[in-house]
């Protein structure tokens, strides 16, 4: 791989920040994006600016092509049987909410249980207390061990008769665990449970593959992946997603409309009401070009690559913790001694390195860590060892600003 070629590909890492070449390690947040996109995106508006499936002149049809041949990029991406398995959503937290409230509280009864980890993102979290809230379900939360793995005995003992859903985060966006989604979805489907798959920090960064997984759902956003804001995916199997009904009433996911009753759409327009997200929608299919141009195994080799070095190069900082396991995506969290999450990100901001500081919409997980918050370095395939060094490099300077501050 030719990394130096690859981060030609992203205008935005020629940027100076505070007088100092940009190191983005926020790529959990969101990452950035390539040429490709950002040209996709801007010949949509330039060029076939239109409304899709309804009009029949040449730009709402060019519009469509675009559009729909999205949707088959992400079929293919997901190794999905069909596109009528594949919704565009605003993001992951749209999706997992069509879940909840569709899915959820059609087949939730008073004390079913919901399956959750301590590991989840607050869109994993949220929307199933909700549920529960409504139909009277329960939530359970999975024990972890103490390096932020799941135990499958545990998974086994807590999915039980009264499971109904199983709700998991592929990757976790603080630990880096990476969860065995398709021996959990074994787990649930033996207890004639489902499993829902936050997907936000999985498909980017690793192959997946909905069909060999076995999961219902799969949820993922565009932005994390080289892709603009605004676009997510549903990912939800096909005899379940019919038997489901939309939550966004409108124009656009209907069929017939009376006046007092109306029809849906068939699969996947029934869930996607109203102007759809189309410049998004053709942005993330240029994304997924882009990926597929490197490969999956050429990006996962890497970010494990520069994980691993980072834990190696960080370990080394004195008074440093390091939170989550030996094996990991490509995210480190941290902690210095007596220095606020929040202090060590200004500073290193200062030295044009942008990471993450606070509770990363995982609150239960920082009370299960005893810690109020962290500080993130997230990697993509742009970035690089020296990067990696810099910021030790800030780490240190932190480390003797805040010693010389109050010594």
């Amino acid at each position: 791989m030719n990394i130096q070629e690859i981060r030609r590909q992203f205008p935005i890492l020629n940027e100076q920040v505070n007088g100092h070449p940009l190191v983005y390690l926020d790529s959990a947040a969101t990452s950035q994006k390539p040429s490709a996109v950002i040209e996709k995106i801007d010949e949509y508006y330039k060029k076939y600016n239109s409304n899709v499936h309804r009009g029949v002149h040449t730009l709402g049809s060019m519009a469509t092509d675009g559009y729909e041949g999205a949707r088959e990029k992400v079929r293919n991406f997901l190794h999905a049987s069909s596109v009528e398995e594949i919704i565009f959503t605003r993001g992951t937290t749209t999706s997992i909410n069509i879940v909840a409230q569709s899915y959820g509280e059609a087949n939730l009864q008073e004390d079913d249980e919901i399956v959750l980890t301590y590991m989840e993102h607050h869109s994993n979290i949220i929307p199933w207390q909700q549920a529960a809230k409504r139909t009277g379900a329960k939530l359970k939360y999975l024990p972890m061990n103490e390096d932020g793995t799941l135990s499958m005995a545990d998974v086994k003992e807590a999915v039980g008769p009264k499971t109904k859903i199983v709700a998991v985060t592929h990757v976790s966006n603080v630990l880096g665990t990476v969860n065995p989604v398709k021996e959990m979805a074994e787990i649930a489907h033996a207890n004639d449970a489902v499993i829902v798959v936050d997907g936000a920090q999985g498909a980017p960064h690793i192959k997946v593959d909905v069909q060999a997984l076995d999961c219902d759902f799969y949820a993922f956003s565009g932005h994390k992946m080289g892709g603009p804001t605004g676009i997510g995916v549903l990912y939800g199997k096909k005899e379940l997603l019919n038997k489901m009904e939309p939550v966004e009433f409108g124009g656009e996911m209907i069929d017939f409309v009376g006046l007092h009753e109306s029809t849906w759409k068939e699969l996947p327009w029934k869930f996607e009401g109203g102007t759809p997200i189309i410049a998004g929608a053709i942005g993330l299919g240029a994304a997924i070009d882009f990926i597929n141009s490197i490969g999956f195994d050429t990006i996962e080799s890497h970010e494990k690559e520069l994980a691993g070095y980072a834990m190696e190069v960080l370990s080394n900082v004195d008074g440093l913790t390091i939170y989550g396991p030996k094996e990991r995506a490509g995210v480190v969290t941290f902690n210095i001694d007596d220095v606020h999450p929040h202090d060590v990100a200004t500073v290193l901001d200062s030295e044009g390195i942008a990471i993450r500081a606070g509770h990363h919409c995982a609150q239960p997980l920082m009370k299960w860590l005893d810690v109020s918050s962290t500080a993130r370095a997230s990697f993509y395939i742009y970035n690089t060892k020296e990067e990696v060094d810099r910021l030790a490099e800030g780490l240190i300077k932190t480390k003797e600003y805040f010693g010389d501050v109050f010594a």
